[in-house]
């Protein structure tokens, strides 16, 4: 059997960017409620993890292992040095 091919897959979409005057305004923003900002405080006065700010602990926990060197160079199969 040949293989057949549909016309209407080869069709290309334009996309036209939306003019300013078509988006609707973004909503108001609400304030955080008061007791979110002083859990935010205690928090941070505990050097916990706050969201969306950077954590070194985390960064240093999720960077590439490095070892020993292990890694870097295949061992001699002679058993000699490098």
């Amino acid at each position: 059997m040949s293989p057949t091919r549909s016309t209407a897959g080869d069709r290309r979409r334009l996309v036209v960017p939306a003019s300013a005057e078509s988006v609707p305004p973004a909503p108001p923003r609400v304030p955080d409620p008061p007791i979110y900002s002083a859990l935010m405080r205690t928090w941070a006065d505990r050097g916990r993890t706050l969201p969306g700010r950077h954590d070194p602990e985390w960064t240093r926990l999720t960077a590439p292992w490095r070892g020993l060197g292990r890694f870097s160079v295949p061992p001699d199969p002679r058993g000699g040095g490098r």
